[in-house]
């Protein structure tokens, strides 16, 4: 009797997991699968292909375009990360202080440009930044008094986007770091407090230990979404990379090599070495944390 239960049991579990295996081999095993065939191959097109090993990878290393896109992409992830998370810290940290009045409309405030998506922000930005009858300028034109054309996207491409980037996601981080700031515990701030620390103190040995799991969170997810950006520059820049591949991005490159030149298999080998990085860093990241811990 028990032995027909346990087999019962075995066999409905295996009957409510099916759903998501057959989910988790059709959309993540199958693609890798045919990512990984298609990085070995040289495409022209979606019928025509040769396989060439690890031609892809050994010509990747080799290839100016990609070290330029890997060298934007980590200028944008720096900038994002030393500015973004320091910013969005701040903010949690005033709107966290008990005497701030109308709290929760701040809160709304610094979040509402997460609720526009990235392709309606791009399209703001570009207009802002236009070389003629942009924001930027004609604010500048108001306060110096003559015409300016200054033509941002074509010189400052990247501290285009990090500003950009700022306005949409300091807001979306704030609020991970406000919600780990309001779970410190009272009881430690103020027993520093009676030892005589002071506020930097209090901030720098309390504050920052009990929210960095959060931290560690926040910093991760900036990364990884940095790492895989397309949207942004691409709609910034009108489907190009800039003057001298300025904004070109490591997915953008993917993008261009996969869709307009027809290559899936360099797209593909672009698209596996992205995939080693993006792991190397969570690796890195869960190892410190660990560490820490």
């Amino acid at each position: 009797m028990s032995v027909t239960c346990a087999s019962r049991m075995r066999r409905a579990g295996y009957t409510l997991l099916a759903p998501f295996l057959g989910a988790f081999v059709i959309f993540l095993v199958l693609p890798l699968a045919q990512a990984g065939r298609l990085a070995l191959e040289q495409t022209y097109g979606p019928q025509a292909s040769r396989f060439v090993l690890f031609d892809n990878f050994v010509n990747l290393a080799a290839d100016p375009l990609f070290w330029k896109a890997v060298g934007n992409t980590l200028v944008y992830t720096a900038g994002t990360i030393l500015i973004q998370l320091p910013l969005a810290l701040s903010l949690a940290l005033l709107l966290n202080h008990p005497r701030l009045r109308g709290r929760a409309i701040y809160r709304l405030i610094f979040f509402s440009p997460q609720l526009m998506g990235m392709v309606f922000v791009a399209m703001l930005a570009g207009l802002m930044f236009e070389k003629r009858s942009g924001l930027i300028n004609r604010a500048l034109h108001a306060l110096v008094g003559f015409d300016l054309d200054f033509a941002w996207l074509q010189v400052y491409i990247m501290p285009a986007m990090v500003i950009t980037t700022l306005w949409m996601y300091v807001g979306f981080n704030m609020i991970y770091f406000l919600a780990a700031l309001q779970n410190v515990e009272r009881s430690l701030v103020e027993a520093a407090s009676v030892d005589g620390a002071g506020p930097w103190a209090r901030f720098r040995h309390v504050t920052i230990q009990a929210i960095r799991p959060v931290g560690s969170f926040v910093v991760l997810l900036s990364i990884i979404g940095s790492l895989q950006l397309f949207e942004l520059p691409y709609v910034m820049l009108s489907a190009t990379a800039g003057p001298q591949n300025r904004g070109l991005t490591i997915v953008m490159y993917l993008y261009q090599n996969g869709f307009e030149v027809g290559d899936l298999g360099y797209a593909s080998a672009i698209g596996w070495v992205l995939g080693f990085i993006l792991v190397a860093v969570a690796a890195v990241q869960v190892r410190v944390a660990q560490e820490r811990a």
